[in-house]
């Protein structure tokens, strides 16, 4: 006989089920800020910026190296560097061999990875108390002795162009992001994929690669972020007798990104491309990570298009039934970025339909000011990602380090629970009213290709 035992929480879920079935109602409230973090930021003589964030709650400890590059610190005609190095710097340096890094940090119990984005580079390990020291020699080793040869180039570079045809070229929709962005911007590097453009991957030299690792690969462009069981006092010797005798460069490192310039007036374009139905999108270019108008940006993205209970995926293809599946969001990452709606059309309707509609849901957000009730739900459900983004070593670091090199201010690690749960339904309309505007929108209607051909189309 099989005994059922109903336990307090399962007694509480059905309680509540009873409730809500009966039209009971609760109370939002407003959520409580989690502990602040505990750092110590500071830089050492030829430029490493250190943070450190002692927590003894289990023995083990966390290591991650930013480098403050990614894909928009890329030529036009020499893409995918960026994510090149991610696979080059597991490639050996003088005294590890070729993938022996993530071999000898799984040796000991630990796990490392690492990944490229549009404004960083991060490479990241794991592991218990007492290998700390290890961690922070093979990090100094491969920071200042790389090895960079002909051969290691070559097979990475084919590595990366597989990666490229598994992820992007060969998916239903994988290069949908591309084309919105390369549409979207005209001079910005954003304009082009982090993971770069085979004409590109196919005509870089050894001689690009070299440049690209001694202009950005160096000690003043990197953040050391360590997390966990450690004693600061010794962490900092450690890090002086590794880290510290990496040699400083004696040129800065460069910055010169094309600013975007303003849009100025509605752009559409009509594209075909070989997908089975046909896919719309409308953009708006927004501000950058940090920026005020971002925070209240935030909650318009969550209300808009997170998730199935958002306004735009209910809209579109539970209530109209436009579109068999609908999503979007505000990228609000270093440089002004974009906001962007997609709905994949249904068979037999209209992408002129799908457009008017998704347009229609950013107006109302513009002439109509959420409720108090949505609003709060969505402080609620950033304070649940906030306070979950933080519960283990490698997300604290990852929290600290985006403040530090990103916004260039690590209180902003602890000081955003506050803004974004101060923000108000008036602001949230005041940012839709700012960016959703007509001269500033980019409209996309991509059908599919009538011969099964590549991409063609016209903009006006």
């Amino acid at each position: 006989m099989i005994r059922r035992i109903v336990r307090p929480h399962t007694a509480a879920v059905v309680a509540l089920s009873a409730l809500l079935v009966a039209g009971a109602t609760f109370p939002l409230r407003a959520a409580v800020p989690p502990p602040k973090l505990s750092y110590e930021l500071y830089k050492l003589a030829n430029g490493l910026t250190v943070i450190l964030s002692e927590d003894h709650s289990t023995p083990i400890v966390h290591v991650q190296v930013t480098y403050h590059v990614g894909s928009k610190n890329e030529k036009a005609g020499r893409t995918g560097f960026a994510h090149l190095f991610e696979h080059m710097m597991f490639k050996g340096s003088k005294n590890i061999e070729p993938e022996a890094h993530t071999s000898i940090i799984a040796s000991v119990g630990g796990q490392s990875n690492a990944y490229t984005t549009d404004d960083e580079t991060v490479f990241w390990q794991t592991a218990p108390t007492q290998f700390l020291p290890l961690m922070l020699w093979m990090e100094a080793d491969r920071m200042a002795t790389l090895r960079v040869d002909e051969a290691t180039f070559v097979n990475e570079r084919e590595v990366v162009k597989e990666e490229r045809r598994m992820r992007v070229d060969n998916q239903p929709y994988g290069r949908l992001t591309e084309i919105i962005y390369d549409q979207a911007f005209t001079v910005h590097p954003y304009k082009h994929p982090t993971i770069g453009s085979m004409a590109d991957l196919k005509a870089a030299s050894i001689d690009d690669v070299r440049d690209f690792y001694n202009t950005f690969y160096v000690p003043a462009n990197a953040t050391i972020t360590i997390v966990g069981d450690f004693d600061t006092a010794q962490t900092k010797a450690l890090i002086d007798q590794h880290l510290g005798r990496v040699p400083g460069s004696n040129k800065p490192v460069p910055r010169d990104i094309p600013k975007e310039p303003p849009q100025t007036k509605e752009k559409r374009v009509t594209l075909e491309t070989p997908w089975p139905l046909p896919a719309v999108v409308v953009a708006h270019h927004i501000t950058y990570d940090g920026h005020p108008d971002s925070y209240p940006l935030h909650i318009a993205s969550k209300v808009l298009s997170d998730g199935q209970s958002s306004r735009i995926y209910q809209k579109l293809v539970y209530e109209t039934q436009i579109a068999v599946a609908a999503f979007g969001g505000a990228q609000l990452i270093e440089h002004p970025n974009l906001f962007y709606a997609v709905a994949i059309v249904q068979p037999g309707k209209s992408p002129e339909t799908a457009i008017t509609t998704l347009i229609g849901e950013l107006e109302r957000l513009k002439n109509e000011p959420i409720s108090d009730r949505d609003l709060l739900r969505t402080k609620n459900q950033f304070a649940r990602d906030y306070i979950l983004n933080r519960e283990t070593n490698q997300q604290k670091a990852s929290v600290l380090s985006h403040a530090a090199v990103l916004h260039n201010d690590i209180t902003t690690a602890d000081g955003e629970f506050d803004i974004f749960q101060n923000i108000k339904a008036s602001d949230v309309q005041r940012v839709a009213q700012t960016y959703f505007k007509p001269e500033n929108r980019v409209v996309l209607t991509l059908m599919p290709a009538r011969g099964g051909g590549g991409l063609a189309g016209q903009a006006r």
